[in-house]
């Protein structure tokens, strides 16, 4: 008996779960659902995985423009020219599962790009919920929001991380590299909002290598925890050169693995601070023992 299409994007589902030892059930049923192939232009295409070490992707060409052929954990080119592909599915399941979403959620995911990881999301926060996805790149939203279209819950907007102001959100995924946190994304976590983040510096070719941060706001304190370590596309505007060389220092020290807060109010550089900058730290202390009030001029 030859194996369909969705029984083939059920097997990459599980494997994906397998792989990376994701707990959500609505998130591998989401890769389960969503037809990967119509996230990406016509195949043959071509698919590679990730050499950490060589900071690139190796890739290949399918045999055939059979659907069944992207259905692995493997990374597929949009774009091979400007280096950029499709996301490794077992990373950003591993980073999306760590934000814990819920049904009528409302998510912000930045570098959207052509729209697949929003999908997901949007399957998971349900008919009740809703995804914004933002992408800053023109033809890359337009493509995305005709992908998007079969599902209402989901808003596609060509926009600049930078300067987007989402309003209240349950949750922002950042799918792209950045230097420092913003400002305005903190203040837009609702109570026990979620924000997972890329922190990174340049290693060129617009590729950045660093850690990924899980911040977590409870009234007016903010958790942190190390996710992984993680190359990825840079973001083309939040970055700022000083932040940068500091990350590029800073990312070898083993405070990184025991970084407990994300600290805003005013202090100086001390021993438990591992990323310290002007309006955050990333710091050891605990928030859960220490009040760290948000400044007056960010609320």
């Amino acid at each position: 008996m030859t194996a369909s299409l969705a029984d083939y994007r059920r097997f990459y589902a599980e494997e994906i779960a397998a792989v990376t030892g994701i707990r959500s059930q609505a998130l591998i049923e989401a890769f389960a659902q969503v037809p990967r192939e119509n996230f990406l232009g016509p195949g043959p295409w071509q698919v590679g995985g990730l050499d950490m070490m060589a900071a690139q992707v190796k890739y290949c060409q399918t045999e055939d423009a059979d659907p069944r052929r992207i259905y692995h954990n493997l990374v597929v080119v949009i774009d091979r020219e400007r280096n950029l592909n499709n996301g490794h599915p077992g990373t950003l399941a591993a980073w999306i599962d760590r934000l814990e979403l819920a049904p009528g959620e409302h998510v912000v995911h930045f570098g959207a790009g052509l729209g697949y990881y929003t999908a997901i999301i949007a399957e998971m926060v349900g008919p009740a919920g809703r995804v914004t996805g933002i992408e800053v790149d023109p033809e890359l939203a337009r493509r995305a929001q005709e992908n998007l279209a079969p599902w209402p819950n989901a808003d596609l907007l060509a926009g600049d991380a930078g300067t987007f102001d989402p309003g209240p959100v349950d949750a922002i995924f950042v799918n792209a590299g950045v230097t420092h946190p913003l400002a305005l994304w903190l203040d837009r976590l609702k109570d026990r909002g979620r924000l997972l983040v890329p922190l990174t510096f340049d290693v060129g070719g617009g590729i950045g290598k660093g850690v990924v941060m899980l911040v977590k706001r409870e009234d007016d304190r903010y958790s942190a925890r190390l996710v992984s370590l993680v190359m990825i596309y840079s973001s083309t505007s939040v970055r700022e050169a000083e932040m940068n060389a500091a990350l590029a220092k800073q990312i070898a020290s083993p405070k990184v693995f025991s970084v407990q807060s994300l600290r805003r109010d005013a202090h100086n550089a001390e021993e438990m601070c591992w990323l310290h900058a002007e309006g955050f730290c990333f710091s050891q202390r605990d928030s859960d023992r220490e009040l760290l009030p948000v400044p007056s001029d960010h609320i």
